[in-house]
């Protein structure tokens, strides 16, 4: 079994689960590998994709099983060639090609609503705060040649509002280094195990993302062990395959306890109730489930409650936050020009 290390450009989860639906259809179909990966290889619609099946082609040729073949190509995640080895080892290629399948376009779905549900935001704060950076930069000092022009002098907030413009204006190019060595720092940060780990813990506490990110932790953990289960894995050796691939540190801890109660004994359902992995009615779900035999099933159930409801608390979030940033900028520039516009209206009046 490989060891979970990082690859370097991995395909993204909807081109993953593209492959592993065509390599379904493949092995249902009974025509063999190499001749389904070639026949993916001249569909291959571009030069990358093209050169990954080239690849996985010349391997399944020489008599390499198709995990080796994947792990060669250094595009696919490691937990996808483990589950890969997994099914050829037991006969259900087919059946993890389609668990695969329904994981990676579960995990671009998660992906797809939360880029959508972020980028309104950003394109307005961005536009907004565009607006009141040339508000201050560019319309105050003209304001103030007016003021200057009547006989008068900006005071209070306008000439604080002014000379921060001037700051800006000022400073503009070592402000713009500082925010480019922040995001390089961020990518860095993104780059490394240690750095996403503590990006991961971040979004775990903060007040606003702590409850989402908990839904879609507790999802994706659901979705995972529905895929292990249904390959035919026991519980055990589904939570250790589960523990490779999650990347939340409180759900990675919560598995290790989990193992660590079934070492002693504890049934799996409990273990998961003890350890807080599932609440409510999903515990109570998963306990029945584990009487029934119906763990796969029912896990595969709640990893689509969850999306529902991460998709659901998203939105919930999305209607909140788009109206106040609105208000409160709008707020801003108003002030801002309230400000210069009352004292001038002022002086206009007297000279009148």
């Amino acid at each position: 079994m490989k060891e979970n290390t990082s690859r370097k450009d991995t395909l993204t989860p909807s081109e993953i689960a593209a492959f592993c639906a065509q390599m379904s259809m493949i092995v249902k179909s009974g025509i063999s590998i190499a001749e389904g990966i070639g026949i993916m290889h001249d569909d291959a619609s571009n030069p990358a994709g093209r050169e990954i099946m080239s690849v996985i082609h010349g391997e399944v040729e020489i008599g390499s099983p198709l995990h080796m073949a994947l792990e060669k190509t250094e595009k696919f995640p490691d937990y996808m060639v483990n589950m890969v080895e997994i099914g050829e080892a037991t006969g259900k290629l087919e059946n993890v090609m389609d668990a695969l399948t329904t994981y990676y376009e579960r995990e671009e779905a998660i992906a797809r609503i939360v880029r959508s549900a972020l980028a309104y935001p950003l394109v307005m704060i961005s536009m907004m705060l565009a607006v009141i950076i040339i508000l201050i930069v560019q319309v105050m000092p003209i304001f103030n040649e007016v003021f200057q022009g009547l006989g008068a002098q900006m005071t209070g907030f306008p000439l604080a509002v002014m000379n921060f413009g001037q700051a800006l204006g000022t400073y503009s190019a070592a402000i713009v280094g500082v925010l480019a060595a922040l995001a390089l720092a961020f990518i860095v940060l993104r780059s490394t195990k240690s750095g996403r780990e503590a990006l991961d813990r971040f979004k775990e506490n903060f007040f606003l993302t702590r409850g989402l990110y908990s839904k879609m932790a507790s999802g994706r953990f659901a979705s995972a062990m529905a895929l292990m289960l249904a390959s035919g894995m026991d519980t055990d050796k589904s939570l250790e395959m589960v523990h490779r691939l999650v990347r939340t540190p409180s759900v990675r801890d919560k598995i290790k306890l989990c193992q660590e109660k079934l070492e002693q004994g504890t049934r799996f359902s409990d273990a998961l109730s003890e350890v807080g992995m599932f609440s409510g009615i999903y515990a109570r779900m998963v306990s029945v489930a584990f009487k029934t035999g119906s763990m796969d099933t029912i896990m595969e159930k709640l990893a689509v409650r969850y999306e529902e409801e991460t998709n659901t608390q998203i939105n919930n979030i999305i209607s909140i936050v788009e109206p106040t940033l609105v208000a409160v900028l709008s707020v801003i520039v108003g002030v801002i020009l309230l400000s210069v516009m009352l004292p001038l209206m002022g002086i206009m009046s007297a000279i009148g």
